[in-house]
């Protein structure tokens, strides 16, 4: 049991809880498709993404830079809620960021033939002509650029990378990066005038081979810059002289993940941990923030802020962590690593307060402060993003927030990389939707893949995880009257008092007397049966019922994913064709366990387009229907089927297992892929829970994935009364 600080409780509550009144909320109102730069007769399907993003001078035109393909792409936000492709511009090398200062974008480019003989350059693209019409050769591999407030300059972090591969990736490996200064003026960069910024002897950790990682100007014209590999941070002066610099240090640990193991636990701890920074932003010119993502041999999963002296006034530990862990995101799978690996800062002044935003990596989530006082920051929101969020940057002159999120995972038939808009504004924050805050407990959650309400109390409902948490089977107990919605409890699916194993929990059905029944989907190549359980109010796994020959000796992988109570029997609805079931026919289990007699119907899925497959995720009993929940395995653009049927109960009238099945009549009741567009991000492809709870109100989630390959976002609504 973890308990947290009161002050991080406080913080936590704030966050999540948005007051009744009109208030300025950040919510997102737009996303784009990086694939959709790309011109007419292009091969779409190849690899792109977003990774470092900044704005014009105006905020009407986003640029981000596009590592894959190797151009930066331009986006047209004149109209942010509708943002319009403007194209590609090749970079003849991988471009790292880019800048514009006025009709001009400034862009660090990789021209490096290896980790030993880097190179690189500064390219000047006229936006009008959308042409490159110079280039500055800076010898050696830039990797962050940053521009000054006033346009006259922009220094480059020359990083000359390591090898990871090479000497298990140790420093020093040579040559050593440095600081490079360019003056512009009237939109012409002076190559010939570039100052080299030396920053070699400066650390304790491989001082002869600094990397600097990250780079950011105030409005004085200090140039601050982190060296990751390093652990070191150097304050620049406008002069380019090394006015300070100092390690960024390292702290204790406490109340974190530790393992990856198939289960959340927050009890673990870490000491001396490196910071390890990544992205660094002015927050005035006094004050800069660090986002310790960490690398070869730290990531202190948190976010510091110093003065530019090198004084330490504020450090976030794990609190930042720990509110992600509420929303669902947290990444079990990182945590023998790095957590949720905060990675980059922005920071802007909107409406007069003082704003920084921090981005997690592997989280998929961005942290928003109130930093009036640099030494106390204060959590207001928790902003969904794409998958992995490389680099934001604010336009507070229009109230917006954009993000670059740089995973494209279409080969894996998932999501394309995405830019994503926000804009502050009146009303309230429309994320989260469910959320664990609120608890004296820290409850990690997330994978929700079957949903169940309470048959007395209203409001009321239940969810169990998948095979995610393979070492934490759970079941989660759902307040769906708060808004968000609240997880206030989680109980262990136990056999003989320890955690249950090899279970794939994807159905739950309240038993009508404190207990439940649930269903394991099932993997014979993971060695988890097909299989129902019978568990009591404490999560005691009291029955198992395994499946009979008729069905194992067709059974694929795809197996229960729902199942409801219908007095004496369960209905448990399989996902997809087994061998013995004809094409586009999917079978509706029964058993009666009083009789212990099997039986089935066949249930008729909607047509896949080419290259998909449908198959069902619910099935809940409410009255006179039973409600299916069928939804094709498509992400984003290419998502077309998600819909909620019912059956009439009448009509399930099962027969023996192993000769012809009925086959029973669906009708429509909702479109569920509208409901996916509410958080105007892309269209999720699992939508695995639904239920309708004791006041006949439907409720329904979708499962994320456990935050693996995934945005990690949960959506969780209700569609009104079904009475």
């Amino acid at each position: 049991m973890t308990f947290r600080p009161l002050c991080l409780t406080s913080a936590l509550a704030f966050a999540v809880a948005m007051p009744a009144h009109a208030d300025m909320v950040f919510n997102r109102i737009s996303s784009f498709a990086t694939p959709n730069n790309m011109a007419d007769g292009e091969d779409r399907a190849r690899d792109t993404s977003a990774e470092i993003i900044s704005a014009s001078d105006d905020g009407m035109t986003l640029v981000y830079t596009d590592s894959p393909l190797g151009v930066i792409g331009l986006v047209d936000i004149t109209d942010p809620s509708t943002p319009k492709p403007l194209g590609n511009i090749d970079m003849g090398g991988e471009p790292t960021t880019a800048h514009f200062v006025g009709d001009k974008i400034f862009v660090g480019v990789n021209t490096s033939e290896s980790f030993t003989n880097p190179s690189g350059k500064l390219v000047t693209v006229d936006v009008a002509s959308r042409a490159v019409v110079a280039e500055c050769e800076i010898g050696g591999q830039p990797d962050s650029v940053a521009r000054s407030a006033d346009g006259s300059f922009v220094a480059i972090a020359v990083e000359n990378e390591r090898d990871e591969e090479f000497n298990d990736g140790d420093l020093p490996q040579m040559p050593a990066g440095y600081v490079v200064k360019i003056a512009i003026a009237d939109g012409v960069a002076d190559c010939a005038g570039q100052q080299k910024i030396d920053v070699t002897g400066l650390s304790d950790i491989a001082g002869d081979d600094p990397e600097p990682e990250f780079i950011d100007i105030n409005d004085a014209g200090e140039i601050v810059l982190t060296m990751q590999e390093n652990n070191h941070i150097v304050v620049i002066s406008a002069d380019g002289a090394v006015a300070s610099h100092f390690s960024a240090g390292s702290i204790d640990l406490d109340g974190i993940d530790t393992k990856r193991n198939g289960k959340l636990d927050f009890t673990g701890k870490k000491e001396a941990v490196a910071r390890e920074p990544d992205g660094i932003k002015w927050i005035d010119t006094d004050h800069f923030a660090i986002a310790n993502e960490g690398d070869w041999k730290g990531g202190s999963r948190s976010f510091s802020i110093f003065k530019k002296d090198g004084t330490l006034i504020y450090e976030s530990g794990p609190s930042l962590e720990h509110a992600i862990i509420e929303l669902g995101h947290y990444p079990e799978h990182r945590s023998h690593s790095k957590g949720v690996e905060l990675e980059s800062v922005e920071a802007a002044t909107f409406n007069g307060t003082p704003m920084m935003f921090v981005a997690s990596e592997r989280a998929s989530v961005i942290g928003v402060y109130d930093v009036t006082d640099p030494a106390a920051p204060v959590l207001r929101q928790i902003l969904p993003s794409g998958v992995s969020p490389e680099g934001m940057v604010a336009i507070p002159q229009r109230n917006l927030l954009a993000s670059a999120n740089e995973v494209d995972l279409r080969g894996d038939g998932l999501a394309p990389a995405h830019v994503m808009v926000y804009e502050l504004a009146e009303g309230t924050a429309a994320y989260p939707m469910i959320t664990s805050a609120g608890s004296d407990e820290l409850i990690g959650w997330g994978a929700l893949s079957g949903l169940a309400a309470d048959p007395e109390v209203a409001g009321k409902l239940y969810a169990v995880s998948d095979s995610v948490y393979a070492a934490q089977p759970r079941i989660f107990t759902i307040d769906a009257t708060q808004n968000p919605a609240r997880i206030t409890s989680e109980m262990t699916v136990t056999r003989g008092g320890d955690a249950a194993q090899k279970l794939d929990l994807e159905g739950i059905a309240a038993d009508g007397k404190g207990g439940f029944w649930l269903a394991s989907e099932g993997r014979s190549d993971r060695m988890i049966p097909h299989a129902i359980y019978h568990v009591n109010d404490k999560g005691e796994i009291k029955e198992e019922i395994a499946l009979p020959e008729a069905l194992l000796d067709n059974e694929i992988r795809f197996g229960f994913e729902g199942i409801t109570v219908a007095g004496d029997w369960l209905w448990m609805a399989v996902q997809r064709e087994w061998q013995d079931d004809p094409k586009g026919m999917v079978k509706l289990v029964t058993y009666n366990t009083k009789e212990k007699k099997w039986g089935a119907v066949h249930y008729p899925l909607d047509a896949p387009t080419e290259g998909t497959w449908v198959g069902l995720s619910e099935i809940s009993l409410h009255g006179d229907w039973v409600y299916i929940v069928e939804r094709d395995n498509q992400i984003a653009d290419k998502a077309i089927l998600k819909k909620l049927y019912r059956v009439a109960a009448a009509s399930m009238v099962p027969a023996e297992l192993g000769g012809e099945l009925p086959v029973v009549a669906k009708e429509l009741v909702r479109d569920l892929l509208p409901d996916l567009a509410v958080l105007n991000g892309y269209a999720v492809d699992k939508i695995e829970g639904f239920a309708i709870d004791a006041a006949g109100t439907g409720y329904v989630v979708t499962d994320n994935d456990g935050v693996d390959d995934s945005s990690g976002e949960t959506l969780f609504w209700s569609i009104g009364s079904m009475q």
